[in-house]
């Protein structure tokens, strides 16, 4: 069936480099350590510590930041193998379409949707509730109405709704422009979470800590299940493998610095937290500044609300930036409408994803409750994980001579780890998630076997054959020189 054919390195790296209009390649390191940053660090560590803490772990928290870390790490050995072997645009659905076959890849594309369209919906409704709660701390009070969604009671969250707009422009406008205001809003954020560690630190009570885990070992991990929402991100860095340069070498460093650095931000922030207030009073949207108020430092709700704004606003910027690509990928194999692999000419980015993609999370954030978002990410996320483990085994046994500039250790023991932790982090969400899940899912298939199956490129062409939704342009001798030393410095 041809529906379960995969598509070869070769095939892959061909249509890359023979694209109508390539994307462009500005991104280094240090943009992609930033990009990282700038998806993990957000809704997790602002909004749902607090929550996580007082309902599921306690201050045992802490530990759940480092059960879902591991898991975290456990998935980024596996993506970085594959993103440095494959640097394709699409992350989890171009390596499940290398070893898994079409229909496991769209799905995989499919649940893609859920971690970053959704996500980033998710997250523009609390960059809204930030906004309103800054805004009342100046004397300036927002209509009800026009902040909060009709399951809230409200008509429709306008600030959200605004977020996105600007997001979307800022994406549009290009690459270089997007990865320029992503690291100054990550340098504000980090900025934001070091000084509250600085000044927290000083009012730790230890007593807080105790009992350290008041629900017991198994609320460690159902705290872990929880607070997976706030490592959800980095894998969003394999998504711009068609515009970094040196992506070899640059895609597994900025893997694992970007899960590095956050996860450090994470544990201390939470000590510093669990041990400022007793955990049964951190079920709050801004369990930071809280602590903060409560030691005297009354400012702080305005220092952490910014800090948050920015927050949020690197994770949207990120998000929406990760599947647009993941749906220019998709477009240039032929499972969605040709027009979303349009590139175009002088902005070099796919301007229609962008488009489509912003109004989808305009809608779900001007007009949906957040809960329900939230835990569709995850198992969105989990599940594009455990694809991407087994992915790295096939691939070791199909294509063993595939060039490997980074090689999971301890294989097969730590990809299947890294299956069993996403699992096990899955089978921890609530069960109405699950079959929510299940809904997404058959809507998914629907959609493939009406349209993607009946267009797929892999089925209507043969092997080998690179094709494209628009014709390549006649090249001028400039062009063609300047692709010849784009083609360098990839090697490079």
């Amino acid at each position: 069936m041809s529906s379960w054919r995969v598509k070869t390195i070769e095939q892959l790296v061909a249509e890359k480099e023979e694209g109508p209009h390539r994307l462009k390649k500005i991104l280094g390191l240090f943009d992609l350590t930033a990009l990282g940053l700038g998806a993990i660090i957000g809704m997790g560590v602002f909004v749902l510590t607090g929550v996580a803490a007082a309902r599921y772990a306690g201050p045992g928290v802490i530990l759940s930041f480092v059960v879902a870390g591991l898991a975290s790490g456990l998935a980024a050995l596996v993506y970085a193998e594959m993103a440095a072997a494959i640097p394709v645009a699409g992350s989890a659905y171009t390596f499940a379409y290398a070893t898994l076959g079409e229909l496991i890849a769209w799905l995989v594309g499919w649940n893609l949707v859920l971690e970053y369209v959704v996500a980033a919906g998710a997250v523009s409704i609390g960059w809204s509730g930030y906004l309103v709660s800054l805004l009342q701390s100046a004397g300036l009070n927002l209509p009800a109405i026009y902040t909060s969604s009709p399951f809230a009671g409200g008509l429709i969250n306008l600030p959200a709704l605004f977020i996105t707009g600007l997001v979307t422009a800022l994406i549009i406008s290009g690459t270089q422009h997007s990865a320029a205001a992503n690291k100054l809003i990550v340098a504000l954020k980090v900025s934001v979470l070091l000084l509250f560690i600085f000044l927290g630190i000083r009012h730790v009570n230890p007593a807080n800590w105790q009992p350290f885990l008041p629900f017991g070992v198994t609320g460690i991990f159902h705290g872990a299940a929880i607070i997976f929402f706030a490592f959800i991100g980095f894998d969003a860095v394999s998504t711009a493998a068609e515009e970094v340069k040196n992506p070899r070498r640059n895609l597994p460093l900025g893997i694992f610095a970007s899960l590095f650095l956050a996860t450090l931000l994470y544990i201390g922030v939470t000590a510093v937290l669990t041990g400022m207030v007793k955990y049964s009073l951190l079920d709050t949207a801004s369990p930071m500044a809280l602590a903060l108020f409560s030691a005297g430092l009354r400012w702080g709700s305005a220092l952490t609300a910014v800090g948050a704004l920015a927050g949020l606003t690197s994770v949207m910027l990120v998000n929406m930036y990760g599947q647009s690509r993941i749906f220019f990928a998709m477009s240039r194999d032929g499972l969605l409408p040709p027009i979303f692999s349009w590139v175009h000419p002088r902005l070099r980015t796919p301007v229609v994803d962008s488009l489509f993609i912003g109004s989808v999370v305009a809608v779900i954030g001007a007009l949906l409750p957040i809960g329900i978002v939230a835990e569709l990410a995850n198992i969105g996320t989990l599940t594009a994980f455990m694809a991407v483990s087994l992915g790295v085994l096939i691939l070791r046994r199909t294509r063993p001579d595939l060039p490997r500039p980074f090689k999971v250790p301890a294989s097969p023991w730590l990809p299947l780890a890294s299956f069993g932790a996403a699992l096990y982090l899955a089978a921890n969400l609530p069960a109405l998630t699950w079959l929510r899940f299940a809904v997404w899912i058959v809507l998914g298939l629907v959609i493939y076997f009406v349209y993607g199956y009946r267009h797929s490129r892999l089925r209507e062409k043969s092997p080998g054959y690179p094709v494209h939704p628009f014709p390549a342009p006649a090249r001028k001798p400039a062009e063609r020189r300047a692709n010849r030393s784009r083609g360098d410095e990839d090697r490079g």
